[in-house]
């Protein structure tokens, strides 16, 4: 879908794509400007603000020996790096022919980025014949896959703290597993909670006006609980909970699966080498998502830590009038 803005922002288009969708209304919109380079922040932010998402904003690399820059914006502030909207811009460049070449280096505020495509074996999410969380687009739709740096985990031992995250997310002691809640981080720190199983982290209801509050204690970006739903296929569940983006609940967070991964090593939980996990998000919000992630291979000479991709279509008015029904801003019912 591309719409032509008003406004201080003109005529400047905006393609709007669903990224990570594993299913009918799923996967996490993202707004894309291909030629941002007429714009200033505050337009971009009115940009992000009009559609109620994260918004990817591409520019001229800096540096003549990469290939981009893109600014990301949440209606509330700008971001260092957006994991969906890099995949759906870098997807978007592809299918409009401004990348054709093998890989692209994108600068971010987080650092550079690369962006290639992925192979089938590179990354399998789901099979369409044993998972109903399949995407529309199939198994033969090309993906794109993003590297993201070598991530740091913390374990978090303030019981006064982890008590009030408990209150937060309105959490009784038996709905979460005895591991220690950790603080993953690739780009962002998230704070990861592992639950007992999909239905305890479904049926969370927090308390929206605390979470700002508690993710600051924390030194954290966002909460993500999550939980096992398949751990010989490497298959898991999660919610995340940001902490000041301008609503309340996102349908897929790929740097928070990222982050995810390397919590799970923590945990003893991740994959082989090679094997990707798939993490199941946005099902709580009817908007069914999944996100591949696997760790890179060390030997390939990117210095990336891991990749994820996932698959990315552009988003259709239908799309748009039914993600109303959803909508993430503040005030609405999740």
């Amino acid at each position: 879908m591309r719409r032509a803005r008003g406004g201080p922002v003109g005529d400047c288009p905006v393609d709007v794509v669903k990224v990570f969708s594993a299913g009918p209304g799923g996967g996490n919109p993202a707004p894309i400007v291909l030629d941002a380079s007429q714009l200033d922040a505050a337009q971009m932010q009115e940009i992000a603000a009009a559609y109620g998402h994260e918004s990817a904003f591409v520019l001229p690399a800096q540096d003549r020996g990469n290939d981009f820059r893109f600014r990301f914006f949440v209606p509330n502030h700008e971001m260092e790096m957006c994991g969906h909207a890099t995949v759906g811009a870098l997807w978007l460049l592809r299918r409009n022919g401004l990348w054709t070449t093998p890989q692209a280096r994108v600068e971010t505020l987080s650092g550079l980025v690369v962006g290639r495509l992925a192979s089938a074996a590179s990354s399998p999410l789901m099979d369409p014949l044993t998972d109903p969380l399949i995407s529309a687009q199939g198994t033969d739709a090309k993906r794109i896959e993003v590297s993201q740096p070598e991530g740091a985990v913390y374990p978090l031992t303030d019981k006064e703290i982890i008590d009030t995250l408990m209150k937060v997310l309105n959490l009784r002691a038996g709905d979460m597993m005895p591991l220690s809640v950790l603080n993953s981080k690739t780009s962002r720190i998230k704070t990861l909670i592992a639950l007992r199983s999909p239905d305890v982290l479904h049926a969370l209801r927090p308390d929206f006006a605390s979470v700002e509050a508690v993710c600051a204690a924390l030194d954290s970006t966002g909460l993500y609980p999550f939980a096992v739903e398949d751990s010989k296929r490497h298959v898991f569940h999660a919610r995340q909970f940001p902490r000041s983006s301008g609503y309340h609940e996102d349908a897929a967070t790929g740097i928070a699966a990222t982050a995810l991964l390397y919590g799970l090593r923590y945990y003893g939980f991740s994959p082989a080498a090679g094997e990707s996990i798939t993490v199941k998000q946005g099902l709580a919000m009817g908007r069914p998502s999944a996100i591949s992630v696997r760790f890179a291979d060390p030997t390939d000479g990117l210095h990336a830590g891991c990749w994820l991709s996932g698959t990315v279509e552009l988003m259709s008015e239908a799309d748009r009038d039914a993600g109303r029904d959803t909508d993430r801003r503040p005030g609405a019912t999740q």
